[in-house]
C-alpha cells in the first residue's frame, strides 16, 4: 500500500483505459456469444484502479501523519545538606 500501490492502481486504470477507448475488434458487425470482452475487462481495470488509488493514497496520507509523543514523567528525589529530602513529580505533555 501506500506510494506503491498508488502506482500499480493507476497503471491499471490507465491499462483499462487503453482496452476500454483505445483497442477495438477487427470485425465489429460480429457478435460474440462467448469469451469475453475487453471493454468490461478495460471497465473492471478502471474501477480497481481507481479503487486502489483512493485506498493507497488514504493510507500513504495516514503514514505521512507525525507521531504524536507520549507524555513523558520525571520523577526526583534530592537530599540537602541538612539531610531534608524533596521529591519532585513532572509531567510533560
Amino acid at each position: 500500500m501506500g506510494l506503491p500501490g498508488m502506482v500499480i492502481s493507476a497503471i491499471a486504470a490507465v491499462a483499462g483505459a487503453i482496452m476500454y477507448w483505445a483497442i477495438t475488434a477487427q470485425n465489429s458487425s460480429v457478435v460474440q456469444n462467448h469469451g469475453f470482452r475487453l471493454s468490461t475487462v478495460g471497465v473492471i481495470l478502471m474501477i480497481a484502479g481507481g479503487v486502489g488509488f483512493v485506498v493507497s493514497a488514504a493510507v500513504f496520507a495516514m503514514s505521512r501523519r507525525s507521531p504524536s509523543t507520549p507524555n513523558q514523567t520525571l520523577d526526583r528525589t534530592t537530599k540537602n545538606e541538612a539531610g531534608a529530602t524533596t521529591q519532585l513529580h513532572e509531567e510533560k505533555h
